[in-house]
């Protein structure tokens, strides 16, 4: 992805790894209208084309914020309507980034809160700084979580839990957050990025077609009844079936090297 933006740095690490950093420290990486346009518009180009990239890490600018969540300041004395298709935005923004076909790891390196938090919680996974803190403070603002918050955090922690967090708007650690389920692995600040990319490197170098259906029919069949799950499980096997990577895989396994897969 070459396209330029002014609220995030998009990065290719190698051939297959893509690092994408919300950019804008100087306002701790708030969302402002900007950024939620430019995360759209890259997430939705994903959809169309993966451009190669097999897996993304998502950051922050600098090492105290992953993201504010919304932008407080550019929101102060917006009219109703305004504010309204101002967040019609962002939920296509959250919704591009959970059908994205490509993992999306997060990379939380210091406070996800209010949008922040529901970012984190519509990745695929995420490791977390040491120093990270995360909350949904909507409720204490005179609004609620409404970008994916009432949804993906019951999903990642549980009901009762996500209810106490949400209810309250009060903040809680990453080894909190890890105990519940939001995120995978807290590490020192200093070896988080690494950590993600590590994993996103190794995810990359799977058969891309086997990851892209194994995530779908993970994430849509967590929708389903498990019948109907089951029976999506094989629809999305035997996608698998009639594709070159199948046959490298093999050859690769018995002539013990390590595969070639070009996502055909």
């Amino acid at each position: 992805m070459t396209h330029a933006y002014e609220t995030l740095l998009v990065e290719r690490v190698d051939d297959h790894v893509l690092l994408l950093t919300l950019n804008r420290p100087a306002a701790a990486n708030a969302m402002n209208t900007r950024m939620g346009e430019e995360l759209m518009d890259l997430f939705e180009r994903f959809q169309l084309d993966s451009d190669g990239v097999r897996a993304i890490v998502v950051t922050g600018a600098g090492d105290k914020t992953f993201c504010a969540g919304g932008d407080l300041k550019e929101r102060n004395g917006m009219s109703d309507a305004q504010w309204l298709r101002q967040h019609a935005m962002f939920e296509r923004m959250l919704r591009a980034i959970i059908a994205c076909p490509i993992p999306v790891i997060g990379a939380i390196n210091g406070a996800a809160y209010g949008g922040g938090c529901e970012i984190a919680a519509a990745l695929d996974f995420a490791y977390a700084a040491d120093n990270a803190r995360f909350a949904l403070t909507e409720v204490t603002l005179g609004i609620m979580p409404g970008a994916g918050g009432t949804q993906n955090l019951p999903r990642a922690m549980g009901e009762r839990r996500a209810k106490e967090v949400i209810l309250t708007g009060l903040p809680f650690t990453a080894a909190e957050a890890c105990d519940w389920g939001l995120v995978n692995r807290v590490l020192p600040q200093a070896e988080l990025l690494e950590a993600a990319l590590a994993i996103a490197r190794r995810i990359a170098g799977n058969a891309p077609i086997s990851v892209r259906q194994a995530k779908q029919s993970i994430s849509r069949g967590m929708q389903m009844s498990l019948a109907d799950g089951l029976a999506f499980e094989i629809e999305c096997y035997n996608r698998m079936v009639s594709t070159e990577d199948r046959l490298e895989g093999i050859r690769a396994f018995n002539e013990k090297r390590k595969p070639q897969f070009r996502g055909v």
